[in-house]
């Protein structure tokens, strides 16, 4: 604990929208009745974090509206810290459609000029944030708006300024941004932190190559940790001359890959927390990858500590 503020493992912060979806198999328009929840990557790293026992905080800023109260509850009934998040009027909670026809997925988005998109470094707790282990964020955060790429660099000279440590994905969304927009900003985003966790086709597409080699070497350069996902069928971590590889964990049924890469993030970063070796940290991410495929839903799927530890082999399953 330090200035008398209840000490975090990590820290979140970004847009959290309302979720419908068709139940069944019909698309968007085509009739029947559409089930809600909500999603955002941040949100669900922090639900995954809490899952796997960490101390974590989402803050964001949503609409007063009854999708943002919503989202504030069930976060809290997750056991993640929202005591920083804030509801406005000026502005609602942002809203996606999701759709998935005949194994195809597609996501459509209603957030522009949402209350999340209004975010500004003067919404920002310093204190708060300096009183976390790990502040972790994405590049949709930066795609939003340019008051919210300024709140993300106040948020890393904070971290900068208290020693927290700093992770970020990259989650690039094409429907935000263009890459020519989207890349010299998340190039300048990977160098200011100490994990930087892409997917393996967003290096092709931030380095402009698709050679493998050359987007390992550019990772090198990196001040940070590097983390990549789906590496030809492997987890692989780059630091400087080390690099370290980890086959994905093998499953024998997958229902849904959404939310999977944030599935990644919450077990890499709980190990981290738990004072894991980055190595650990790599397997547990992998474990929780592949452990939220199995089952449908962004967040809903995202396993307990219970369930990871007995797929890990440390404790056994009593059916009755």
């Amino acid at each position: 604990m330090k200035n008398g503020t209840q000490s975090m493992d990590v820290i979140t912060f970004g847009e959290s929208m309302g979720l419908l979806y068709p139940e069944g198999t019909r698309g968007i328009g085509q009739g029947g009745s559409l089930a809600q929840s909500f999603g955002g990557a941040e949100s669900n790293l922090a639900i995954g974090l809490a899952r796997l026992g960490c101390f974590s905080g989402w803050f964001g800023q949503l609409g007063s509206d009854p999708l943002g109260t919503g989202i504030l509850k069930t976060l809290r009934g997750e056991g993640v810290d929202v005591s920083r998040a804030r509801q406005t009027d000026a502005a609602p909670t942002g809203l996606m459609l999701r759709q998935n026809v005949r194994g195809q997925s597609s996501v459509y988005y209603y957030r522009k000029g949402s209350a999340a998109s209004q975010m500004t470094p003067d919404l920002v707790d310093s204190e708060y944030i300096a009183n976390a282990r790990i502040l972790h964020f994405t590049g949709i955060t930066a795609a939003l708006s340019s008051s919210c790429l300024d709140t993300i660099r106040h948020v890393i000279s904070v971290c900068k300024e208290h020693g927290v440590l700093i992770s970020f994905d990259p989650n690039l969304r094409l429907k935000l941004w263009n890459i020519e927009e989207a890349r010299p900003v998340l190039l300048e985003l990977a160098g200011a932190c100490d994990y930087f966790l892409p997917g393996y086709d967003e290096c092709k597409l931030l380095f402009e190559t698709e050679d493998e080699q050359v987007i390992i070497n550019r990772l090198r350069q990196l001040p940070g940790m590097s983390i990549i996902k789906s590496f030809n069928g492997n987890n692989v971590m780059v630091h400087q001359d080390v690099t370290y590889s980890l086959p994905f964990e093998r499953v024998e049924q997958v229902v849904d890959t959404v939310g999977a890469g944030d599935g990644f993030c919450a077990g890499f970063l709980a190990g981290i927390a738990k004072g894991w070796t980055p190595e650990e940290a790599l397997s547990l991410g992998g474990l929780t990858g592949s452990l939220v495929i199995q089952a449908p839903g962004d967040w809903e799927a995202l396993p307990t500590w219970d369930e990871v530890q007995q797929r890990r082999g440390h404790s056994a399953h009593i059916e009755r």
